[in-house]
């Protein structure tokens, strides 16, 4: 994409993010502490690159930029960011790879940018670890709206956050998840929202913040039907805001999440343990 059509894409957005606070609050034993916000932009593009880092500091993030995937793993491993947004087309290792030896070190909230649109790419980018997808160009609110659900989503999704050993044992399975000293339990999955851990008979499961949170959505249902424009909205941060838009894409992305949720649950979709499908409309618990 030419540089001078980036950047009248990018420039409301940077007037947009200006007023953003420069830190994020975080409690740590009852205490607020203002935390710098760390984001690292890999893209191959020098003026995509540049305008992303522009929009970023804007929003109080101190940005690091990198123009190839093997200079923004080592980024990554090395910054800890809460936030990188990932070009797909790089010369060498593409965004996919790149996607996938960061995801086996980091939870960093990973958005993938890139001008392809084809649903196979869509798929393979959220196989790959990604978070969210988005196609350029894309409308300025729309990566807004993407900064501002990070921002207001945990971080830490991973088993390995707190042992699973030494536990209460699982509830006996009924239709609704038993709630026991924090859990979520049904059918043997194992759910803690404030320690983000997950379980499944006893083993440590890895989900992306995304799975995390549509499984911890079904759970707390308790068996009623949650559509995927719901989930949609509830990974941008946007339930309960009034804002009710979805696109395609958004339901796509719900329907890619789900299916690798359920690839790491180890869960059949013929013959489902835990997330039953409700054809066009979207999906609930699995009855006891």
């Amino acid at each position: 994409m030419p540089g001078e059509a980036f950047r009248r894409v990018f420039r409301d957005i940077i007037a947009d993010v200006a007023a953003t606070p420069s830190g994020l609050a975080v409690d740590i034993g009852g205490e607020s502490v203002e935390q710098p916000r760390v984001a690292v932009v890999i893209e191959d593009e020098p003026d995509i690159r540049s305008l992303l880092a522009d929009v970023l500091q804007q929003a109080g993030f101190v940005v690091h930029t990198a123009g190839t995937g093997l200079d923004g793993i080592e980024l990554v491993r090395a910054h800890d960011p809460v936030v990188t947004t990932l070009d797909v087309s790089m010369p060498g290792m593409d965004g996919f790879e790149t996607a996938k030896r960061i995801r086996a070190f980091s939870h960093t909230y990973l958005v993938m940018l890139t001008a392809r649109a084809d649903e196979i790419d869509t798929l393979q980018g959220l196989q790959s670890g990604a978070d969210d997808y988005v196609t350029k160009p894309f409308r300025p609110r729309e990566l807004r709206a993407r900064i501002e659900a990070m921002l207001r989503r945990p971080r830490a999704t991973s088993a390995a956050a707190a042992p699973a050993a030494g536990l209460p044992a699982p509830a006996p399975a009924t239709a609704a998840p038993a709630v026991r000293e924090g859990w979520l339990e049904h059918r043997g999955l194992r759910l803690h929202p404030a320690m983000r851990v997950v379980t499944v008979d006893g083993a440590d499961v890895e989900l992306t913040r995304s799975e995390f949170d549509i499984i911890g959505d079904l759970l707390e249902a308790r068996g009623h039907v949650v559509s995927k424009n719901e989930l949609a909205l509830l990974l941008r941060g946007d339930r309960g805001t009034g804002v009710d838009f979805v696109s395609e894409h958004d339901a796509r992305a719900i329907e890619v999440h789900v299916a690798n949720l359920r690839r790491k649950l180890g869960e059949s979709p013929a013959r489902p343990r835990w997330i039953e499908t409700v054809r066009g409309v979207g999906y609930r618990l699995t009855a006891g």
